[in-house]
């Protein structure tokens, strides 16, 4: 009897045309800027664009391709260019100097796009692939996704450090002066509920297995922290208070010389916020991001409220019948600047997917029963599991079909470079 893994599996017309959809969209990103813009790296936690493009590339090539008999690679040097961190593929360039080079240039990774692209899609022209490479294309995709929101964050980040402050789209910004009750909320019993993936679409390692877990009884907010809520905060002295922080996120406030989120600026007496559209007067009814694990925390303490779990987060988003919300491809397409939109109404819990990943108070560790995938693929999502902090929810920079309910990211508590918020619970 033939492996499961290796039996064939039929590759349809849509399965090509999302192949060539979802690679479109990271060339997409990049229409507005220049191939100088996308070689920087401002911090070692930002990769240049090009690396992006070239490493996405090459996770198909690498997984993929490699798998088919008699395949050529395009370039032997790309293997240890562009791997990220997989140890049982080979050794990595560093990380942190991934911005010194000038070479490939963004020319020739374009080209090698296009290469892997016709190679890729004549592959599924033959409509035949084994179940494991069709997974590994199925993983592909979300990996270039989850690229193209780090794409987004990574030119952000460039562009906030240069003093002429570039603008990456110039869209529509509409400031929101709608005041809404925002101390809404809704309670949930307590009892023992289920948490976790369980079904055959596509989702990570990490999301599964299944399983239960006891939660005591909870309120979580409708609605996301605002930036009007949290200029409270730093006008009470917050960054200023050492009883609201955890010790590593007190430490961390002192050598960072943190005094307000990421990408605020106070200017002219007044405070304005750094966006993909360029400088902005702060819309204090829009959700604060950029926050971190740590301020995010100090904000529930001196407000009187907490974190909500991971599992509170999940198991509330069972009362919301879809997963609507503000997301790069439906932003991009209404040419709205991709920024956090204010909430529109608090009669319900809003905004739990698309504009901000919300922190929570969970550690990210394995799921009881968890196994990684075998071989290199397994160093997808466990070998992080130590030192991070669960987001869910998905954020403006997010992808609609690459969220849900149950997705798992994370990142160390310090970082704040993505579209971070959070709502309380209580």
């Amino acid at each position: 009897m033939a492996n499961a893994d290796l039996q064939e599996a039929t590759i349809s017309p849509a399965h090509r045309k999302r192949y060539t959809r979802i690679r479109h969209f990271s060339e997409q990103l990049c229409d507005t800027l220049t191939p100088e813009d996308c070689c920087l790296q401002t911090m070692p936690d930002v990769s240049p664009l090009r690396w992006h493009l070239a490493h996405t590339t090459w996770f198909f090539e690498t997984f993929l391709l490699k798998s088919i008999p008699d395949y050529h690679p395009v370039n032997t040097q790309y293997e240890y260019l562009f791997n990220s961190y997989y140890n049982s593929v080979g050794h990595q360039f560093p990380r942190p100097h991934r911005g010194t080079q000038s070479r490939p240039s963004f020319a020739e990774i374009m080209e090698y796009r296009r290469l892997i692209d016709e190679r890729v899609l004549e592959a599924l022209q033959s409509e035949k692939l084994n179940s494991k490479q069709q997974s590994v294309l199925e993983l592909g995709l979300h990996h270039e996704q989850q690229h193209q929101e780090l794409m987004l964050t990574d030119i952000k980040h460039v562009f906030a450090s240069n003093p002429t402050l570039p603008v990456y789209r110039d869209d529509i910004w509409s400031s929101s002066s709608q005041e809404l009750n925002l101390d809404r909320w809704t309670t949930f019993p307590e009892g023992l509920v289920e948490i976790g993936h369980d079904g055959s679409d596509f989702a990570y390692d990490n999301e599964s297995p299944r399983h239960r877990v006891f939660l005591e009884q909870f309120a979580l907010r409708h609605s996301p922290i605002t930036n009007g809520e949290y200029l409270q905060f730093i006008e009470a002295g917050g960054y200023r208070q050492p009883e609201h922080w955890l010790s590593l996120g007190w430490q961390t406030v002192q050598e960072e010389q943190w005094e307000a989120p990421l990408y605020w600026k106070h200017q002219e007496s007044e405070w304005h916020e750094f966006t993909l559209g360029g400088l902005k007067p702060l819309d204090l009814n829009r959700p604060v991001t950029h926050v971190s694990y740590f301020e995010a925390d100090a904000f529930c303490r001196w407000a009187g409220y907490r974190l909500p779990t991971e599992a509170e987060w999940e198991f509330a988003t069972e009362s919301i019948p879809s997963m609507e919300g503000h997301f790069a491809d439906t932003l991009i397409a209404k040419e709205i600047v991709l920024h956090p939109q204010a909430v529109e109404t608090t009669e319900e819990l809003s905004q739990m997917f698309g504009n901000v990943w919300e922190w929570t108070a969970s550690p990210y560790t394995a799921y009881p029963g968890y196994q990684p995938a075998a071989g290199a693929l397994g160093e997808y999502n466990g070998k992080f599991m130590c030192n991070q902090y669960v987001l869910r929810g998905g954020s403006v920079a997010t992808s609609a079909d690459h969220i849900r309910s149950t997705y798992r990211n994370f990142f160390p508590p310090a970082a704040r470079w993505q579209f971070m918020g959070f709502r309380p619970t209580r």
